[in-house]
C-alpha cells in the first residue's frame, strides 16, 4: 500500500502522522516525545512510529528543545577514529538514537589516549548524556562532576562515576583462543600485547596468563599499528632461543603485523606458526591466510549502550551488561609443528 503524501508535497507534520496512524495528534506527541508509557499501548506506539518513518516525518527539534530544555544529543567518546570497531559502535548507537529523536556526536580523545576535552563551550549545556567506549574514567574529567549521565562501554566496572556499565566478555574471548590453540597441540606462546594502557587489554592479558599457566608464554608489547607490530614480532620471532609456535595478539591489526613478520622471516602460517587476532575486523578476512580471531558484537554494543543511556535519561534502571563474544577459527591457526 502506498503511503499517503502530505498535501502539496510539503514537509510532513505531526497532524499527517496522526492521520496515517489513525490516532489523535496528542497521541503522536506522546509517542514521539517518549512520554507514552502508561498512557498508550505498545502496539499503538509502534503504529505511530511506523507512520512517522513511512512519511519521513522529523519533529521540529528546535521548538521541542525550547519546551523541554534539552538538546536530544548524546556524545560518543572513543580513543581514536582509525579503528573500525568504533565505527560499528557508533552505527549501533546512532540507529537507536535516531529512533528516539536523538543525535549522536562522535568525538575522539586527543592522540587516542585522553584526556578527552569538552568539545563544546559547556558540554552540560550542549548535551543530554555521554557514551564512552574503551576509555578510562579518569580520561573523562571534562564530563565528570556534572549532571550529565555517563555510560561506560568496555571499561572497568569497578570505577565510580558512571550511570551504567556495559562490557564485552573479552576474558572469555581469550579463553576461547587458548582452548583452541591448546587443542591444536601448542605449548609455546608469544603474546603480542597492545602498548596502549586500557582496561580491556589488561583483562585480555590476565585471562591469557591464567589460561596458559604452566606453558611457555612470553609477552612483547607493540604500538597499535601494523608497522609497529611487524617490527616487534620480527625481533621476537627472529631472536635467539626456541621460537614460539603460536602468537596470540590483542587485536587483528597487531595480527596482520605478525603475518608480515612471518613472511619476512620465511615462516609459513599456520604450518610453522599459528597467529590469532581479536575483534574480527574486516581485514581479518582480507588477508591470506584469513585470521583466526574473536568476534565482538560491536554494533549491538553500541545499540545496547545507547539504550542504557536513554533508560538513565528516563529515570529507569540500567543494570550492568556483559555481551558474549565468539571464536572464529580460520586459516591462520593450525596444528603445532612437530618438534
Amino acid at each position: 500500500m502506498q503511503t499517503p503524501e502530505p498535501p502539496g508535497g510539503t514537509r510532513p507534520t505531526s497532524r499527517d502522522v496522526a492521520r496515517v496512524a489513525g490516532v489523535s495528534q496528542a497521541t503522536v506527541s506522546l509517542v514521539l516525545g517518549e512520554k507514552w508509557r502508561g498512557r498508550v499501548s505498545e502496539r499503538t506506539a509502534g503504529t505511530v512510529r511506523d507512520a512517522a518513518r513511512e512519511l519521513g516525518y522529523r519533529p521540529n527539534l528546535a521548538a521541542r528543545n525550547l519546551r523541554l530544555g534539552r538538546t536530544r544529543t548524546a556524545l560518543l567518546v572513543v580513543p581514536a577514529l582509525t579503528n573500525e570497531f568504533f565505527a560499528h559502535v557508533y552505527t549501533g548507537a546512532a540507529a537507536v538514537a535516531a529512533d528516539h529523536g536523538f543525535g549522536v556526536v562522535l568525538y575522539p580523545s586527543p592522540d587516542g589516549v585522553g584526556p578527552a576535552r569538552d568539545p563544546f563551550a559547556s558540554a552540560q549545556a550542549a548535551l543530554d548524556g555521554v557514551l564512552a567506549s574503551s576509555m578510562a574514567t579518569e580520561a573523562l574529567g571534562a564530563f565528570r562532576g556534572s549532571d550529565l549521565p555517563l555510560v561506560m562501554l568496555d571499561s572497568d566496572p569497578s570505577e565510580p562515576g558512571a550511570a551504567a556499565h556495559l562490557n564485552l566478555d573479552v576474558a572469555d574471548g581469550m579463553r576461547r583462543v587458548t582452548d583452541h590453540l591448546l587443542a591444536l597441540g601448542h605449548r609455546s606462546f608469544l603474546h603480542l600485547a597492545s602498548a596502549v594502557p586500557s582496561w580491556t587489554f589488561d583483562v585480555r592479558a590476565a585471562a591469557l596468563a591464567d589460561a596458559l599457566r604452566g606453558t611457555g608464554l612470553r609477552t612483547v608489547r607493540s604500538s597499535l599499528d601494523v608497522a609497529g607490530a611487524r617490527e616487534a614480532a620480527t625481533l621476537a620471532l627472529g631472536g635467539p632461543g626456541p621460537r614460539p609456535t603460536a602468537v596470540v595478539c590483542d587485536d587483528d591489526i597487531l595480527a596482520v603485523g605478525v603475518l608480515k613478520a612471518a613472511r619476512r622471516l620465511g615462516l609459513r602460517v599456520p604450518e610453522d606458526l599459528s597467529i590469532t587476532g581479536f575483534d574480527d575486523l574486516a581485514l581479518a578476512g582480507a588477508v591470506e591466510p584469513e585470521l583466526t580471531t574473536v568476534r565482538l558484537p560491536a554494533e549491538e554494543f553500541g545499540r545496547r549502550g545507547m539504550e542504557a543511556l536513554l533508560a538513565v535519561l528516563a529515570g529507569e534502571p540500567a543494570p550492568p551488561v556483559t555481551l558474549p563474544v565468539a571464536l572464529v577459527a580460520r586459516g591462520s591457526s593450525g596444528p603445532a609443528p612437530a618438534v
